[in-house]
């Protein structure tokens, strides 16, 4: 299946996204530069570029997300091949609604392993699609961040653009 990719300047910063003819494939969290997002998306093996037709709305959602508006994303995703448990963990994942969290032993409970909070970590780790699937909005048991892969700071600028922490 071919990928298609392309890089999206917003106000968070460059966001890499990587289709195919089923969806989105993969895309990169924000980086400070064009060329740091080129490399993230190195890793969905883009075969060459996507146009700007078929990213139009995802490219302005973006964009608008970036900008602290709420956005609905209407992108059909095309996650790459994964097992059962994460897939199952990402959907639960995407029903956490803007401005708010849920600790990674809720989302644990909610696909009916309440002891399985740690794998529930792993499985924000391997999330290809972060901010549509927003795992930046799972917190430790007791509020605190957790980890991110983007680092703790672009994790509170996501919850603050959502309006769950105030900017300090």
């Amino acid at each position: 299946m071919e990928v298609r990719g392309q890089i999206v300047d917003t106000a968070l910063g460059w966001i890499g996204l990587a289709l195919t003819d089923a969806g989105l494939r993969y895309l990169s969290l924000p980086r400070p530069t064009a060329e740091e997002a080129e490399v993230q998306l190195s890793l969905a093996n883009v075969a060459k570029p996507a146009s700007s037709e078929e990213t139009k709305d995802l490219v302005d959602q973006l964009q608008s997300y970036a900008l602290g508006e709420p956005v609905d994303f209407t992108v059909e995703l095309d996650p790459p091949p994964a097992t059962p448990f994460l897939r199952e963990v990402w959907d639960a994942t995407m029903q956490i609604p803007r401005g708010e969290t849920r600790s990674y032993g809720w989302l644990a409970a909610s696909v009916g392993l309440p002891r399985a909070a740690r794998a529930v970590g792993l499985a924000m780790q391997r999330n290809p699609l972060p901010i549509i699937v927003p795992c930046h909005r799972v917190v430790a048991w007791d509020g605190k961040l957790g980890g991110y892969g983007g680092g703790l700071d672009l994790k509170r600028k996501l919850l603050q653009l959502e309006g769950v922490y105030q900017s300090r």
